[in-house]
């Protein structure tokens, strides 16, 4: 007889999702559920998945916790004023979301330590220049416990005043440890829980201590004694790790209110902290209000499962059907988008466990699945099926186990002290004889069993693997069905099984590492061909025979001229009109449309196209669309017109430049007359000729 067990599962506490409205009767928090369900049994065997169904609900009118931390170095001494009357404010707006609110105020600086402040006496007690009245430096002090009294938030924070410190980065993240351990002090209920984390300025972290002189790492435990964090100058800063960590323990969600200067250091952080938001706060923190509703409705939207260690070989699958209608499977941290203001904040996923083999510690194990930021969790108790039930129905001193030397349970042989062998039938004194040895040896090697296994009797006995689903097999143990071929660092590219050392494939695959896909629909070609016609199809990729097309399916051509271009010399029988052209939609295969020019100038149209045959068809237009001849009259008396025009204007430019070049010299002219100088001295006298007897004026 064969048994085979197979696992089950079992519903073991399973109330239903509280479906209350606003406004309706007051629950306590502890009475208020929001996934389903809440506990549950499964047994497994290996390699056997257990899935189940769990529901998130969020409950409307949910009741919210808010701390507000704030950095009260001298750098927000402005946004300390906006802060104070931020109770009664926040109260109305939140009271939109929830009747059930709650307050409280906390305020850190720095460790008190050199170099992060001065430690000479007068800075200690005011640590800022000038005439400003600061108070003395502190690392973080719990100023109000959570309250739904507005007035006395803006009290007690009235009373406040700025400190200093001498480096830029301050000691939050001290702050946030201290606010998430110390719960009892803060006054944390079992509610969703918000700390707005309000600053100008980076953040220490892990291992800056050390410039203090501080090297003991920070212990993740509450050091409050009377509101007061007293162990600043003994514990280094927390890593954000630790934080993370301590965030998740508790359940707490942050929002990060920070100045646009650190958005890109405080949105890297967010990453690194499920369930926290950034947003930007103003200059003197005049929007804070409107920075934690924003932040609270994007934090509310999302829900974000989670679980706890697994033990060993138990591995956890995750499948989220979202209210946007998408589904997704995943192996560790899911997250799934909802409208909470939608009033329809339900979503389903489904868990599926798997068990590889049995645990060491022990038959049965507890693992929690929580949404991040919710106190509610589920919890799942895991049982192994190790063994199979025939194990108690043994048949001890079984005729079947060589005369009575075992028990024979569950088909086969345990044998007793002293005796090995399927049946029991050697000796364990006799099993290491040559003889026995020989029988063992394949080929007549010098290797037993191959060294993957004892020679028990004469036979081999293979050993076990760690991994349960790896075994050695054969006669000699020389087969083994996890040393082949791999792909895609895949056994056998995930699409075979190995059977001894070879890939027995799987259809539709071949190859050493079934890793060549006999599937031609990846290399079919827009035309409907493998490969375009041009290529050989090979393990599902075109391998393009003319070295002119490439591409995945042989279609590109850089150098090729188009079709159209390409059929343009032998397309000339022209045997249709145009209208009656094969359009895109009138065949089984694509058809292109081409218009090309002739030597003449004119146009003609045709379609070609590959059909099922992998034969061209080509119509033809049988009339050609040549351009009209021009109209020579209009041309002529247009030239005639533009020559006379020309001329006109050349004889105006001519006639204009003659103008300006007469009145130049004209304008010369005058400027010499009027330099010109005139002797106005008197004409020299006139000599009368002298005249002798002899001679007379008139010869």
């Amino acid at each position: 007889m064969i048994e085979s067990p197979h696992g089950e599962q079992e519903i073991l506490l399973n109330k239903t999702v509280t479906n209350r409205k606003k406004g309706a009767e007051k629950l306590k928090p502890e009475e208020i559920t929001q996934i389903q369900p809440q506990r549950v049994s499964l047994t497994l065997r290996s390699g056997e998945p257990q899935s189940f169904d769990l529901k998130f609900k969020r409950a409307e009118d949910y009741p919210i916790d808010l701390y507000y931390l704030m950095d009260l170095s001298f750098s927000m001494k402005d946004d300390l004023e906006n802060v104070k009357n931020l109770g009664t404010s926040l109260m109305l707006e939140m009271s939109k979301i929830t009747s059930d609110f709650r307050i409280g105020f906390g305020s850190f600086v720095e460790k008190t330590v050199m170099p992060y402040i001065s430690t000479t006496p007068a800075k200690l007690l005011n640590p800022c220049t000038g005439d400003q009245n600061c108070t003395s430096p502190f690392s973080y002090k719990n100023v109000l416990k959570l309250t739904s009294d507005g007035s006395k938030f803006n009290t007690l924070v009235g009373q406040q005043h700025i400190s200093g410190n001498l480096d830029s980065p301050e000691g939050g993240f001290d702050a946030i440890m201290q606010v998430a351990v110390c719960g009892e002090h803060i006054g944390w209920r079992n509610v969703t829980r918000l700390l707005v984390f309000s600053t100008d300025a980076g953040f220490h972290f892990a291992g800056d201590g050390k410039l203090g002189g501080i090297v003991l790492p920070n212990d993740g435990k509450c050091h409050l004694e009377n509101n007061i964090y007293t162990m600043s100058h003994y514990y280094d800063y927390p890593s954000i790790a630790h934080l993370v960590q301590k965030l998740s323990d508790n359940n707490i969600q942050t929002i990060f209110a920070v100045t646009e200067e650190f958005q890109p250091v405080y949105q890297e952080l967010k990453n690194l902290i499920p369930k926290s938001a950034v947003g930007t706060l103003s200059a003197n923190s005049s929007n804070v209000i409107n920075l934690i509703i924003d932040a609270y409705n994007s934090l509310s939207s999302e829900v974000i499962l989670e679980n706890s260690k697994l033990p060993d070989g138990v591995t956890i699958a995750y499948t989220s059907r979202c209210k946007n209608g998408l589904i997704s499977e995943v192996s560790k941290r899911i997250a799934c988008v909802i409208f909470l203001f939608s009033f329809q904040p339900q979503v389903m996923f489904t868990i599926s466990v798997t068990s590889k083999g049995c645990p060491k510690q022990g038959k049965s194990e507890t693992v929690k699945i929580k949404p991040l930021g919710f106190t509610e969790e589920v919890e799942i108790i895991l049982n192994f099926i190790c063994d199979c039930e025939c194990h108690s129905e043994g048949e001890e001193s079984s005729d079947i186990c060589h005369f009575g030397n075992g028990t024979y349970e569950c088909g086969a042989c345990k044998c007793n002290e002293g005796r090995v062998g399927r049946l029991c039938e050697c000796s364990s004194n006799d099993v290491a004889t040559e003889d026995m040895d020989r029988t063992c040896r394949k080929d007549n090697s010098t290797d037993i069993c191959s060294n993957n296994g004892d020679c028990v009797c004469g036979t081999c006995e293979c050993k076990k693997r760690e991994n349960p689903d790896e075994r050695y097999s054969g006669q000699y143990c020389d087969c083994d069905n996890f040393n082949c071929d791999r792909s895609g660092n895949q056994l056998c590219g995930g699409h075979g099984r190995c059977d001894c050392k070879v890939c027995d494939c799987d259809p539709m695959w071949s190859g050493n590492a079934c890793d060549c896909s006999l599937d031609n629909s990846t290399c079919m070609a827009s035309n409907k061909q493998i490969c375009n016609g041009r290529g050989v199809c090979e393990c599902g990729t075109c391998s393009c025979t003319n070295p002119k097309f490439q591409g995945p399916t042989c279609e590109t051509c850089p150098t090729c001229p188009g079709v159209c271009a390409e059929h343009k010399d032998c397309v000339q029988c022209r045997v249709k009109t145009r209208d009656k052209l094969p359009q895109p939609n009138d065949a089984s295969y694509p058809v292109m449309h081409c218009k090309e020019r002739d030597a003449n100038d004119c146009w003609f149209y045709y379609t070609f196209a590959i059909n099922n045959n992998t034969e061209k068809e080509v119509h033809v237009v049988d009339a050609l669309d040549c351009p009209a001849g021009p109209d020579i009259v209009p041309i002529i008396a247009g030239v005639v017109v533009g020559i006379v025009l020309i001329g006109l204007a050349l004889l105006l430019i001519w006639k204009l430049l003659m103008i300006i070049q007469d009145r130049r010299e004209f304008a010369k002219f005058e400027k010499e007359k009027q330099n010109a100088k005139w002797d106005t001295v008197s004409a020299p006298t006139e000599t009368k000729p002298q005249f002798t007897e002899h001679q007379h004026p008139c010869h």
